[in-house]
């Protein structure tokens, strides 16, 4: 339930866009940011709050995590998996069955250590599969409408064991996307499903069938994914898709020898793409789809379980990555990696009123740092968190709102 929210105004706070370093305040009513601007003076009974000459920035975005899946703040998992997708992706199954795992419990850890950090928008997949129905699912709904008030949530129904080659789980899927899922997801429909067409015709029906976006989860390396790519675009444009698909990870777009022509036809139809910047294995050209308007923004993937020890819910730490990953030094480069994690990723998943301008959702994070660049590589400690006009962290500390 949407609880009465105080007016807010935080003064004395500097923009990272403003060269002139001027202290600013920022008023806040209604879950909404009403001006931006020096010496605001607070309405009767609002909440003052002093920036301290902070830096301001907007609420990030975790573009794709996996919140049913993570471990954070249990015991440490010893991972001895296999090298193989299929290896990771069997040994997570048997150990979910096996543990018990609380998909519920364990996605409102993760939660609350993002709203620490000052993410507030936040896409999620969640594995659907004939093993387990949708009890992840009901789990991750479970903690969407705890924290409804203030973490913007999306979730994707996601097959992460495979759509044809494990019968029910189509059914399951539309099943899943009836109960509150948002997007549908899909997985490598060539060396997962062992047919591409018939794995993407299945995904493709099923989203027009309820009336979803997709994000499709294609690790399919080099010639293998390109050829994959191109049947997915296909079928975007055939169905009228444009601005609704998402490509996570997309590695072959990184092998490619030269990818212009698929880039640009990935402009035109207004497919964005999703990079976690894994330092081993290819990425897709950054700046090459800046230049051409795809828009690219970043996620951790999964954090802390059984396919990975690594991972933060900090997307300052996910920008520093990029930043490293793309060999990006420069100030005006940094800018650009922060935007991955902020306005792009806000843009590719499609969170409505994003930013730092009157009308806007209250999202704000204050830190003590001199520049944006300098914010991204020192990830100081979040001074102040808002989220939806309503205060949820201090120092680093989850508050009453959260």
């Amino acid at each position: 339930m949407t609880s009465a929210i105080r007016p807010l105004v935080i003064s004395n706070v500097r923009l990272a866009d403003d060269p002139s370093g001027q202290p600013v305040s920022v008023s806040v009513a209604g879950g909404r940011i009403e001006a931006i601007g020096p010496n605001l003076a607070p309405p009767p009974g609002a909440l003052v709050e002093d920036g301290g000459g902070a830096l301001l920035l907007p609420g990030f975005v975790e573009g794709h995590t996996h919140l049913d899946k993570t471990h954070w703040g249990r015991d440490w998992y010893v991972n001895e998996v296999g090298p193989n997708l299929t290896d990771r992706i069997a040994n997570e199954r048997e150990f979910r069955k096996a543990s018990g795992h609380d998909a519920g419990v364990q996605s409102l850890a993760l939660s609350h250590a993002f709203l620490a950090a000052g993410t507030t928008r936040l896409r999620t997949h969640v594995d659907i599969d004939t093993d387990a129905g949708l009890r992840y699912l009901e789990g991750v709904l479970g903690t969407r409408d705890t924290l409804a008030d203030v973490l913007d949530m999306q979730i994707v129904a996601f097959p992460q064991s495979g759509l044809l080659i494990r019968p029910g789980t189509e059914k399951l899927l539309g099943d899943a996307l009836a109960a509150g899922a948002d997007v549908l997801g899909a997985l490598d429909p060539a060396l997962i499903d062992g047919d591409p067409a018939g794995s993407l015709n299945a995904t493709f029906a099923l989203a027009e069938r309820y009336g979803k976006p997709i994000d499709i989860h294609l690790h399919e390396p080099g010639e293998v994914g390109a050829f994959t790519f191109k049947l997915l675009l296909d079928r975007v444009e055939a169905m009228g898709m444009q601005g609704r698909v998402v490509v996570s990870h997309a590695f072959c777009l990184g092998a490619l020898p030269e990818p212009t022509a698929l880039l640009e036809r990935i402009a035109r139809l207004r497919v964005a793409l999703l990079t976690s910047a894994p330092p081993s294995r290819p990425v897709p050209p950054l700046k090459r789809c800046r230049e051409l308007g795809i828009t690219i923004f970043g996620g951790n993937d999964g954090i802390r379980d059984t396919w990975t020890p690594f991972g933060m819910p900090d997307m300052l730490e996910r920008a520093m990555l990029i930043g490293m990953r793309y060999d990006m030094r420069r100030d005006d480069d940094l800018a650009l990696a922060f935007d991955c994690v902020s306005a792009a990723g806000a843009q590719g998943c499609g969170f409505a009123d994003y930013g730092l301008h009157a009308g806007a959702r209250a999202d704000l994070v204050l830190v003590d740092a001199e520049t944006l660049a300098h914010a991204v590589v020192a990830r100081p400690v979040r001074k102040l968190v808002v989220s939806n006009g309503r205060v949820v962290a201090r120092g680093g500390v989850l508050a009453g709102a959260a």
